[in-house]
C-alpha cells in the first residue's frame, strides 16, 4: 500500500539565508521552506535522495503565496555515481513538468497545493525549478517551495502485477474471494489505497505531536477491525475525528506563538504556550476517560527520541530502521501499538545514516551513570532545550577520568551533534546555553581525560561553520555574542595550534551573502590578525591579501573599508611583500579611490609625503610667491605716485601759463595743439580718445566713469557687461563675449542674432541687408548703413540727426554743454587713432586701469 516516503535534502543550487532545502525535510505548521538567492539564475536544482529505492506514486508541492515558479521539472535516477555529481542530467530520467498558478486572482494570498501522479522507480528526485512569475510582492525574483511529499512503495513490492498475483494466491489460500462485492471499497483490499494521514495537507496544519497520536490511534482502528473489535474501532474513529480539529488549533496556536518569538515579544509568546497546555491537557484528559489514550501515547515528544520522517504503511512493507531505544512492553490490551513518532525532527538532524543514531541514545550503555533526557534538545519549548543542554553540561563534567576513551569520544561527538543543533536556535539563552556547553568540552573536558587532537579538531571544524552562520544573524546581539566567541575560541591554546578557524576566515566572501556576514567575516579576521598575526597562526602573507584585494570588489561599503584597513596593517608588517598583491601606482590605478587611499597610506608609514601633502606644499609655494609679488607692486605703484604728484605739478604750472593763448582759438577750426597751448606730451591727458570730450575731470578715475557710464561711443554688452565701441560690437559677440556660442551672424544683415532666433529671422526676411564695408558702416543699434569711415561713426553715434538708439546721447546732450566747434574739430581729429586703440574696455567691476588703453593709443 502506498505510504509516505522519508526523504533528505542531497543537494540544492542555493538558497536564501534561513531558507535551506532542509527545511523541506520537515512538515509541520511551522516550517518556512526553501527560497532560492535573490536575483537567482534559474533554471534551480534541489536534488532529494529517498530513505530507500521506491516506486513513486503521487508527489505533492506546496507553493508560496507570491514566490511562485511558472514551472517545475522532474527528473528520477537510480543512484548516484560515487564522485556525487547529481547535476549531471544523463544521471536522470525526466518525468515531466507542472505548471503553477500566478495567484493573481487571489491577490497572491494562498498557496497552491498542487498533486502529481507518477509511476517512476528510483530513490533520487530532482526538481527544476524555472523563471518566477512577476507580482508586485516579489521584488528579488525568486522562487519558493513551502513543503513537499513522496508517497510510494518500497521497490522490492511495488510490481503491480506481482503483488496482485502474490495477493491473489495468498487470499486463495485463505479462502477469501478478492471479487467478493462486500469488501468493495475497503482500503485493506485496495493496493492503491493512500491514507489521508500520509497527505501534505495533515501534517501542514497539524500539531506534530497530535498527528503522531492521531495515526497511532489510526494503527490501532485498522487493528481493532481486523480483530472485529467494532466498538472500540467507532469510539477510535470518533477520536480521530476530534483530535484532528484540535491539532489544527494547536497548529495555529504553535504559529501565533512562534510570531510572538520572533518579536521577542515573550509574554505574548507564554500566554500562547500556557493556552496550548492547558487546551491539550483538557483534550487529553477527556480521551483518558474514554480509555482512548494510555500513559505511553500521553508522554510527550520531548520523552522520546527522534526518528526518520519514514513511516511504513503495511508491516509487509517495514524495513530495519537504525537502531533506536526500545520503549517499555505494555499491557496485552495495547501490544499491537507501536511507539509512536515523535515529534517533528530537526531539519538538520533528519537522515537515515546508522552513525547519527548515538543522539538518541547520548551516553554509551555502559555508562554507570543513568542517562540523560537527551530529547528535551528537541522540544518545542526553549527552557526544555536550554535545560538539556545544561544537564548535559552537568553530566559530562561529573564523567570520571576512568571511562573508556571509546565512551568519551561517542559521547563527544554526539555532544557536539547537539551543539550543532543548539547553534541555530533563534532564542538567545539556548544559544549561549550551547557556546557555555562547546567552551567546556575544548578547555576541559578534552584535557581532563587527556584526548588527542583529532577530538579538538573534530570539535572546531563541526561548529565553526554553524558559528560564523550566526554571525550573520539579523539579531544585533547574537551577531556580536556569536563573533567574540569565534575570537575567543581561536585564541584557546587548544585550538590556536591546530590553525583551523584562521583558514575559514580567508575564504572568499560570496555574492549572495547577506551584508551582516560579510562584515562580520571582516570584522573577525582584522581582530584575530592583529592577536595571531601571520607566522604560524594560519594566517599568511599569501591567504590574507588575497582575500583582501578580491574584497575590495565587494559591494558593501564598511567591507571595502575593513579590506583597506586589512591591507594597510599588513604593510606595516611585512612592507614592500605587500606591494606584489596590488596594481602598479600610478595615475590610472590611483583613479579608484580605495587604491588611492591605500598608496597614501603606505606613503604615510613610509614617511613619505603623499599626494593632498604635495599639493599643499605647492600651493603654499604659489601663495608665498604671489604674496611677494604683491609687496613689489605696491612698493612700485607707490614709486609712481611720487612720479605722478610731480608730475602734476608741473602741469599746473604749465596749464596757468596756456590760458589766455586758449582764447585765441578761431571757432569751427581744428587747432593744432600748439594753438591750445597744450604740449605734444601731454596731448592725450583729460581727453577721451573715443568721443574727443577734454575735461579735467577726466582722471584715471574720472575717465573709468566716463567710459561706464556716458561716453556716446562706447555701450556695455547685456551678456557680458564689458564696455565696448558700438562700431566693433557685432564682432564682439561673435567673437570676444562670454556668450558668443550663443549668437549666429546673419548674413543679410551681418549682425549678431541668438541662434535660436536665427533660422526664422533669415526666414521672415525682416531685416535691413547691409551694404560691403567699403560702401557704408552697419550701425549695430538702430540697423542702419550710413558712409563709410571712422568719422561718420562719430557723426552717426553723437550727432543730433544720427542714431536714434544710442540711449546715451539724449541724457549726456541734456546734461553736458555743447562742445566748442574748436574743441570738436580738435577731438575729430584725434578720433580716429582713438577708436583703434582697442574695441573692449575692462568694466570698473574688475578694477583694472584704462591707462593701457591711452597708453596704446599715444603710441
Amino acid at each position: 500500500m502506498p505510504h509516505k516516503i522519508g526523504f533528505v535534502v542531497v543537494s540544492s543550487s542555493g538558497h536564501e539565508d534561513g531558507f535551506s532545502a532542509r527545511e523541506l525535510m520537515i512538515h509541520a505548521p511551522t516550517v518556512s521552506g526553501w527560497r532560492s538567492p535573490r536575483f537567482c539564475q534559474f533554471p534551480q536544482e534541489i536534488v532529494l535522495q529517498m530513505v530507500e529505492r521506491c516506486r513513486i506514486r503521487k508527489l505533492q508541492l506546496l507553493a508560496h503565496q507570491y514566490m511562485i515558479s511558472s514551472k517545475i521539472e522532474f527528473y528520477i535516477s537510480e543512484s548516484l555515481p560515487e564522485y556525487f555529481a547529481p547535476y549531471q542530467a544523463e544521471r536522470f530520467r525526466r518525468l515531466g513538468y507542472v505548471s503553477l498558478c500566478d495567484n493573481e486572482k487571489t491577490g497572491c494570498k494562498a498557496r497552491e497545493l498542487k498533486s502529481v501522479y507518477v509511476d517512476a522507480v528510483g530513490q533520487f528526485l530532482k526538481l527544476i525549478f524555472h523563471q518566477n512569475h512577476a507580482n508586485k510582492y516579489n521584488i528579488y525574483n525568486q522562487v519558493a517551495l513551502v513543503a513537499i511529499n513522496i508517497i510510494g512503495d518500497p521497490a522490492d513490492f511495488s510490481d503491480e502485477s506481482n503483488t496482485a498475483s502474490r495477493e491473489k494466491l495468498i487470499d486463495h489460500y485463505l479462502g477469501h474471494n478478492s471479487e467478493d462485492p462486500a469488501l468493495e471499497g475497503t482500503y485493506t483490499r485496495r493496493s492503491d489505497y493512500i491514507s489521508p494521514l500520509d497527505d501534505l495537507a495533515f501534517d501542514m496544519y497539524q500539531d506534530p505531536e497530535v498527528a503522531q497520536i492521531i495515526r497511532k490511534l489510526d494503527e490501532r482502528k485498522r487493528e481493532a477491525v481486523q480483530k472485529e473489535c467494532y466498538d472500540y474501532a467507532k469510539k477510535l474513529k470518533q477520536a480521530i475525528a476530534d483530535l484532528q480539529k484540535v491539532g489544527e488549533r494547536l497548529g495555529r496556536y504553535e504559529v501565533e506563538k512562534r510570531c510572538a518569538v520572533e518579536k521577542e515579544d515573550y509574554d505574548l509568546a507564554k500566554e500562547k504556550k500556557q493556552q496550548m497546555e492547558q487546551y491539550r491537557a483538557e483534550v487529553y484528559e477527556q480521551l483518558e476517560l474514554h480509555s482512548l489514550l494510555d500513559a505511553e501515547l500521553m508522554r510527550r515528544p520531548l520523552d522520546l527520541p527522534l526518528r526518520p520522517l519514514a513511516r511504513s504503511g503495511s508491516p509487509r512493507h517495514q524495513k530495519p530502521m537504525p537502531s533506536l531505544p526500545q520503549l517499555e512492553e505494555r499491557g496485552t490490551e495495547n501490544q499491537f501499538a507501536e511507539p509512536f513518532l515523535q515529534e517533528k525532527p530537526s531539519s538538520y538532524s533528519l537522515t537515515v545514516s546508522p552513525q547519527h543514531s548515538a543522539v538518541d541514545q547520548l551516553l554509551p550503555a555502559t555508562d554507570p551513570h543513568p542517562k540523560i533526557n537527551v530529547a528535551g534538545a528537541y522540544s518545542k519549548t526553549w527552557s526544555y532545550r536550554e535545560d538539556a543542554l545544561l544537564a548535559l553540561y552537568k553530566k559530562l563534567m561529573e564523567m570520571p577520568v576512568g571511562t573508556p576513551k571509546e565512551d568519551l569520544k561517542n559521547t563527544l561527538r554526539a555532544s557536539i551533534f547537539l551543539i550543532r543543533r543548539a547553534i541555530k536556535d533563534i532564542v538567545t539563552s539556548v544559544f549561549q546555553a550551547s557556546l557555555k556547553l562547546l567552551k567546556m568540552i575544548i578547555t576541559q573536558y578534552i584535557p581532563k581525560h587527556k584526548l588527542s587532537k583529532l577530538e579538538t579538531a573534530h570539535c572546531v571544524e563541526r561548529t565553526i561553520p554553524v558559528l560564523l552562520t550566526r554571525t550573520g544573524d539579523s539579531s544585533a546581539r547574537l551577531r556580536v555574542t556569536a563573533a567574540n566567541f569565534i575570537q575567543e575560541m581561536a585564541l584557546f591554546k587548544e585550538v590556536k595550534s591546530l590553525q583551523i578557524i584562521p583558514s575559514y576566515l580567508v575564504q572568499p566572501l560570496k555574492t549572495n551573502s547577506s551584508v551582516h556576514l560579510a562584515m562580520s567575516q571582516m570584522g573577525l579576521l582584522a581582530r584575530l590578525l592583529k592577536d595571531l598575526g601571520t607566522g604560524s597562526s594560519g594566517f599568511t602573507i599569501d591567504n590574507v591579501m588575497k582575500f583582501s584585494v578580491s574584497s575590495l570588489e565587494h559591494r558593501v561599503y564598511e567591507v571595502r573599508e575593513t579590506a583597506v584597513r586589512i591591507i594597510l596593517d599588513m604593510y606595516r608588517q611585512h612592507q614592500a611583500s605587500i606591494l606584489e598583491y596590488l596594481p602598479p601606482d600610478d595615475s590610472n590605478t590611483r583613479k579608484n579611490i580605495l587604491y588611492k587611499t591605500i598608496f597614501e597610506g603606505f606613503a604615510k608609514i613610509d614617511g613619505r609625503p603623499t599626494d593632498a601633502e604635495m599639493r599643499a606644499r605647492r600651493k603654499a609655494a604659489t601663495e608665498e610667491a604671489e604674496k611677494q609679488k604683491k609687496e613689489e607692486i605696491k612698493a612700485l605703484q607707490g614709486q609712481l605716485a611720487a612720479l605722478k604728484d610731480i608730475q602734476a605739478e608741473v602741469q599746473e604750472k604749465e596749464s596757468d601759463a596756456v590760458k589766455p593763448k586758449n582764447q585765441d582759438i578761431q571757432g569751427g577750426k581744428a587747432a593744432p595743439a600748439e594753438a591750445l597751448g597744450i604740449p605734444d606730451e601731454h596731448y592725450l591727458d583729460n581727453l577721451c580718445i573715443f568721443c574727443g570730450e577734454r575735461s579735467e575731470s577726466f582722471t584715471e578715475e574720472g575717465l573709468d566713469l566716463h567710459y561706464w557710464k556716458h561716453c556716446l561711443m562706447l555701450t556695455r554688452c547685456d551678456h557680458c557687461k564689458q564696455v565696448v565701441e558700438i562700431s566693433s560690437l557685432t564682432e564682439h559677440l561673435l567673437t570676444e563675449c562670454d556668450k558668443k556660442d550663443g549668437f549666429g551672424k546673419c548674413y543679410r544683415c551681418s549682425e549678431a542674432v541668438f541662434k535660436e532666433e536665427l533660422p526664422r529671422h533669415i526666414k521672415n526676411k525682416e531685416c535691413n541687408p547691409a551694404k560691403p564695408e567699403k560702401l557704408a558702416n552697419r550701425c549695430p543699434l538702430c540697423h542702419e548703413n550710413f558712409s563709410p569711415g571712422e568719422e561718420a561713426w562719430k557723426a552717426h553715434l553723437m550727432g543730433p540727426a544720427g542714431c536714434t538708439m544710442n540711449l546715451r546721447k539724449t541724457h549726456i546732450l541734456q546734461k553736458a554743454p555743447a562742445l566748442q566747434p574748436g574743441k570738436s574739430s580738435a577731438v575729430a581729429a584725434s578720433g580716429p587713432s582713438g577708436s583703434k586703440a582697442g574695441s573692449k574696455i575692462p568694466t570698473p567691476k574688475g578694477g583694472l586701469s584704462k591707462s593701457s588703453s591711452r597708453t596704446h593709443a599715444r603710441r
